[in-house]
């Protein structure tokens, strides 16, 4: 293995590579201190505000974190013999000269990527050891001329990933593998779909592409935004802490049911089949043609009085106009605000054959004028989305003229109310429904587009859903991670080719990451007894950890099913690291309650909201995704699978939940385990 370094000799380099810590932390405090004293001077009040803000998030972004050190890596470079040192942000000394390069630099790239086939100009890469803020040990691996027993497996690197966790999700920017540094660094106009088996780090991946690209092309991404939509508060909260340790403060993190939520509360509750139909991608066009059909036909000429004289354009020349509007590539209020122009252009049309001079004021005046706003909102009426989709849902005669031939019958009665609301105000509207209102809303105003979006847990959002995100990033790129395997909603889906095509990302480039960094062999290889029964012909991950991990099952009778979790919990919690304990949601009061007797502290976490503070959770199986802890108990499996509405999202569910856990799984259960885990 590479040689490591540890004793701390006064004459040992590592002493040496202490001292430049140091002196980086005192270059990196100079560099804040002197960003802090700036004067924002920017020639006017507006100017001086924006160029303040600047300097506060410049401030921001260099506040030192004394837990950590500032490099993790060093690159001794052949030609030219240089020397670098990798860390988290640049570091860059009164001279300017570079003390520490930003891990994402494109020189940078090497100490992911360099090999002993193909080295990138490496003569030896060294990575250290950090305890608290002060480095504990250091390993070599000479690229260009092996030394003898050195090879590429690092033991710093494997207790990194290994280290003990508690609290949210931490950066993995000393961890990155060459399969992982190649996503995070694909070009910005690139979308990338990465799918990622259990403990591949495909999230991690995600949030570092976004704090790359951020580094890369700030300017454009800055102006245009950076978004982060995860599956729940909870995910949001578990990973909110990586990016600002990157130093990336305005990037915004959201929900998918968040994001269409601008408008009214979603109060009302779907059947499954409804839910599911209502995020077929169908609906899209079901909707737009709900929106056009509201164009009426011109059916009586335009009459403009204007002093003594009364001006006329015939119907035929209207509906000419209408038809021009409706065959160019626009939204339907746009069309509807330039409609009074056209109308006006062809009134001063007949004023210029009747030997008249009008000119643009004339114009002007008459597209404002009484009789052509009152005209063109007869025949392009304003629409408001809620009122389009109620009109839709209360009226099954409405519904069948703008789904003929897309939805049958029965799917047609599935979506009409049976008791329709007084009012589009009185509405009880679905999630799914804000959505099919943010689709509408889309065909009304185009939605503002952002420079770059990073989509989790995609395979379970609908595709209504994918078109709502895809909008969000028309004009920019996306990164989109998920796992088929562990889709869980009823719409989940079977395909990312399909899922990119309703993004509106077609070409979008598919990865796959298979090798499993994060759950170890013994837990990965129970939970794949799964996949063959709920994603046949996936490939199973593989873990690439020498440490095994811990699987143990626990049966006990139902009566002692809490007691028995909380006994479990106790002793995990004598070692360091979190304790995730995954329950059914008729479970978690019960879980909880045991736990409270016994005077551990936890934390409950909901859909809505995680929790940072405890070394241990009560999570229920519904909010588990995207989430980790160093250790796992797992709480009645049959319940979880049975607890969803069919057989394959059931078994989904929890190969979801079995692969949480880093280093140690337990599973207590009362009742048989299912079939496919036997």
């Amino acid at each position: 293995m590479p040689e490591t370094h540890t004793e701390l000799d006064p004459h040992d380099e590592l002493v040496s590579e202490q001292a430049y810590l140091e002196n980086a932390r005192r270059e990196l405090a100079r560099m804040r201190e002197k960003t802090l004293s700036a004067r924002a001077s920017g020639g006017d009040r507006v100017s001086d505000e924006f160029l303040a803000m600047t300097l506060h998030r410049r401030a921001a972004q260099l506040v030192d974190d004394p837990t950590t050190a500032l490099f993790f890596g060093r690159l001794d470079l052949s030609e030219p013999p240089e020397r670098w040192y990798v860390g988290r942000r640049h570091v860059n000394d009164e001279a300017g000269d570079p003390v520490v390069i930003d891990w994402r630099a494109e020189l940078s790239a090497a100490f992911y990527r360099a090999s002993r086939a193909n080295p990138m100009g490496v003569r030896l890469r060294r990575r250290f050891g950090v305890d608290r803020g002060r480095l504990t040990a250091y390993e070599d691996e000479h690229l260009v001329a092996p030394e003898a027993g050195d090879v590429t497996r690092s033991q710093i690197l494997v207790d990194e990933i290994e280290r003990p966790r508690v609290g949210p999700m931490r950066d993995i920017v000393a961890t990155i593998q060459p399969e992982q540094d190649e996503i995070v660094r694909a070009d910005a106009g690139t979308t990338v779909c990465v799918q990622g088996a259990p403990g591949t780090g495909k999230t991690a991946v995600g949030l570092h592409r976004a704090a790359w690209l951020l580094y890369a092309f700030r300017d454009r991404l800055l102006r245009s935004g950076v978004l982060v939509v995860g599956p729940n508060r909870a995910f949001l909260d578990h990973i909110g802490a990586v990016l600002p340790a990157l130093g990336e403060v305005e990037v915004r993190h959201t929900t998918a049911e968040e994001l269409v939520g601008g408008g009214p509360a979603a109060r009302g509750i779907d059947s499954t089949a409804a839910a599911v139909l209502k995020g077929d991608a169908r609906l899209a066009e079901v909707l737009e043609r709900a929106v056009w059909s509201h164009v009426r036909p011109a059916t009586e000429a335009l009459v403009v009085p204007r002093g003594s004289r009364k001006w006329r354009v015939p119907a035929y020349t209207v509906t000419e106009v209408l038809e021009e509007l409706r065959g160019r590539t626009i939204r339907y209020e746009a069309a509807r605000q330039v409609l009074p122009q056209r109308l006006a252009h062809h009134v001063l049309l007949a004023m210029e054959r009747s030997g008249d001079s009008p000119d643009d004021r004339v114009q002007d005046s008459v597209a404002r004028s009484a009789a052509v706003r009152a005209y063109a909102s007869v025949v392009w009426p304003k629409l408001d989305p809620r009122k389009v989709l109620f009109d839709e849902l209360a009226s099954a005669e409405t519904l069948a003229e703008h789904a003929a031939g897309l939805l049958t019958a029965e799917e047609q009665a599935l979506l009409v109310w049976s008791s329709p609301p007084r009012s589009k105000g009185a509405a009880r509207w679905s999630a799914a429904d804000l959505v099919l209102l943010d689709e509408l809303a889309d065909l009304l105003e185009r939605t503002p587009s952002l420079g770059h979006v990073v989509l989790d847990e995609a395979q379970d959002l609908s595709p209504m859903q994918l078109r709502a995100i895809g909008r969000r990033c028309s004009t920019g790129s996306a990164t989109v991670l998920g796992d088929i395997a562990q889709g869980t909603t009823p719409w989940a889906t079977d395909s990312w080719s399909a899922s990119l095509g309703h993004l509106g990302k077609p070409d979008g480039h598919v990865e796959v990451l298979d090798r499993g960094f994060r759950v170890p062999a013994s837990v990965i290889d129970f939970a794949t007894r799964l996949l063959p029964a709920m994603a046949p012909g996936l490939g199973a991950p593989v873990s690439v950890r020498e440490n095994p991990g811990r699987l143990e099952l626990v049966r006990v009778p139902a009566s002692d099913l809490a007691e028995t979790v909380a006994t479990v919990v106790a002793g995990m919690v004598t070692e360091p690291g979190s304790v995730g304990v995954i329950a059914p949601f008729s479970l978690v009061k019960e879980v909880s309650a045991a736990l409270a007797r016994r005077a551990m502290k936890h934390g409950v976490l909901g859909a809505d909201h995680g929790d940072v503070e405890h070394q241990v959770d009560v999570v229920p199986a519904t909010v588990a995704k995207g989430l980790e802890f160093d250790r796992v108990v797992v709480v009645e499996p049959a319940t979880i699978a049975a607890d969803e509405p069919d057989d394959r999202t059931g078994l989904r569910r929890l190969y979801v939940v079995l692969t949480r856990a880093v280093s140690e799984l337990t599973v207590v259960h009362s009742a048989d385990l299912p079939a496919e885990l036997a």
